[in-house]
């Protein structure tokens, strides 16, 4: 009889990854995880010891792929690439979506605590660098923008309003430029 084959935590967590990608945060859990496996539930718990440990894993796989998603960009338009990934994001990947920002499962709790998350960093310093403004400016128009563009996503994952890029783009183009117009005109 061949030997059976070793579940890997990594493996698990891909599992459930799948499982949140395909219906919901909410379906984790060790028997329908054990079947994306085609194990029994023995593996799913040796590695987590509750269900809650194995989502805040699966959580932090969710917002590793996010943020590869948003910085898939070009020099060229950083922000509204960045702003366009967010979105489309939601469109394409709303379970994901909805479990990152609607689960309860973040890890900061505001925007406030995220804007000065570890996290961000790598995208905050592409926007300061295209925008050519301080870090805290930067911030700033960092704030406006994420509650505009989480506000879309938001609407489209939950099936509110279908995604129309050119709308999309020119709202963003307005907003971006309407939020350094007012730093700099707040700053004579």
């Amino acid at each position: 009889m061949p030997p059976k084959a070793k579940i890997t935590k990594e493996m698990v967590i891909d599992a459930a990854f799948e499982v949140t990608r395909e219906s919901g945060w909410e379906n984790i859990n060790a028997r329908i995880v054990a079947q994306k496996l085609d194990c029994s539930t023995q593996p799913v718990m040796y590695h987590f010891a509750t269900i809650d440990e194995l989502r805040k894993a699966v959580y932090e796989k969710t917002d590793h792929a996010h943020t590869a998603y948003l910085m898939n960009i070009t020099q060229e338009g950083i922000m509204l690439n960045i702003g366009l990934n967010y979105i489309r994001f939601a469109v394409e990947e709303p379970n994901l979506f909805r479990f990152l920002f609607q689960s309860g499962y973040a890890v900061e709790n505001t925007l406030l605590e995220m804007i000065n998350s570890e996290e961000l960093i790598p995208i905050i310093s592409l926007m300061q660098e295209a925008m050519n403004l301080n870090m805290e400016q930067t911030k700033e128009v960092f704030i406006t923008l994420a509650m505009f563009v989480h506000g879309y996503a938001s609407i489209m994952v939950n099936n509110s309003l279908k995604y129309d890029e050119k709308l999309i783009s020119t709202s963003l183009e307005r907003v971006y430029t309407g939020a350094i117009l007012a730093l700099k005109e707040e700053t004579k």
